[in-house]
């Protein structure tokens, strides 16, 4: 006989496309979850698939001691928790915010009697329940409710701990997306450059991936000098010779009748480093530049 006894009991806050896909993970786990949206037609799908519909989020929060959030900001978050008795309870919010969201929100779930830990979901919906497809969710805050909750918290994907301070799950989520996006307008820029040329975006894909797995090794370079803070030693391509070289791709993109407003400001920042002091900054590794942005 196979037994059919839910495995855990757990409440989620927020049912839009990523909390949606959330239950479902869990529930096709076996576990027993009880669901709260605001827009009460959202959660009827899930009602047909076992999830316990509550009428209100102090029902929902009441059903179990873990509480996940996934809702829309950090004041969806105040307002939907607004005078509802949180004591002994386990609070984990995965509604996207910013590192000072997490760590203010950290306090206010200790002051209410909560253990909290924040998350960053480094996933898109269709990723949650698939092993394969690589996603994972960032947790910080207490590290006794993520080691208690990990079995169940890895259902849906990787759970990673990255400290105890609430606000670096966050910080890391926003980290990486910042690298991806910074990615994202380098690929934009050179797909534009050969629009209306008889060079088609399909015949650059292959290269501009080859080239861009290539240029990986920066991650790690950038890591080991910013911690040692040697910036000149073992420097292929010198910061005055980028910046020197920076002036062909400003021109072209000007040829091409493309803006330059995607990558102008890196080669700005470059430009500030070096024009600080020429003797001094040249010979570095471009790694240096970044310091100028931390104000």
């Amino acid at each position: 006989m196979t037994d059919t006894t839910p495995r855990y009991s757990l409440t989620l806050l927020g049912l839009g496309d990523m909390g949606t896909a959330l239950a479902r993970t869990w529930l096709a786990a076996g576990h027993r979850l009880t669901v709260w949206n605001r827009t009460a037609a959202k959660a009827a799908a899930l009602a047909a698939e076992g999830a316990l519909v509550a009428a209100g989020p102090a029902e929902a929060v009441a059903a179990n001691g873990l509480v996940v959030l996934c809702l829309l900001d950090d004041a969806s978050v105040g307002s939907a928790l607004d005078g509802i008795d949180l004591t002994g309870k386990d609070v984990v919010n995965l509604t996207t915010g910013t590192p000072a969201e997490g760590r203010a929100r950290a306090a206010w779930a200790k002051e209410r009697g909560a253990r909290f830990v924040d998350g960053g979901i480094m996933a898109t919906p269709t990723m949650i329940g698939v092993p394969e497809a690589g996603g994972y969710v960032f947790y910080s805050g207490s590290r006794a409710l993520f080691d208690t909750h990990r079995e169940v918290l890895e259902v849906p994907a990787g759970a990673r701990f990255v400290g105890e301070d609430a606000s670096h799950a966050a910080l890391h989520d926003v980290a990486l997306l910042s690298a991806m996006w910074g990615m994202f307008a380098g690929i934009s820029q050179a797909y534009a450059l050969i629009e209306g040329e008889d060079i088609a975006p399909k015949d650059l894909a292959p290269l501009l991936s080859e080239w861009l797995g290539a240029m990986g090794f920066f991650v790690g370079n950038a890591a080991e000098r910013l911690t040692s803070r040697d910036f000149t030693s073992g420097v292929v391509s010198n910061l005055a010779m980028q910046v020197a070289g920076s002036g062909t791709m400003l021109r072209t993109a000007e040829e091409q009748g493309v803006s330059t407003e995607l990558i102008a400001p890196y080669v700005d920042l470059l430009r500030r480093r070096l024009a600080a002091d020429p003797v001094a900054h040249g010979g570095e590794d471009t790694v240096g530049a970044l310091l100028l942005l931390k104000r």
